[in-house]
């Protein structure tokens, strides 16, 4: 689809595009973009720490010894 537009046909919308919407915009909206990246990338890193920390918590128990058991141990 974009393979036959070519690099001057490229730069003639760029040119058009920073005509109508001017450069100011087009700073802001790079910073924009580059704030919600990091945003994206910390709530990544979150979920995936929220992740580990349930994988964590919900190990399966241990059944070897049961408390009823080890009651009767301590009192042997």
């Amino acid at each position: 689809m974009f393979s036959s537009i070519s690099w001057p046909q490229l730069l003639i919308v760029l040119v058009i595009v920073l005509a109508i919407f001017g450069t100011k915009r087009f700073r802001t909206l790079g910073s924009d973009l580059g704030n919600a990246v990091k945003g994206f990338k910390s709530a990544m890193s979150d979920a995936e720490e929220a992740k580990e920390q349930l994988s964590d918590a919900t190990k399966d128990a241990d059944f070897d010894s049961t408390p009823a058991e080890e009651t009767r141990k301590d009192n042997a």
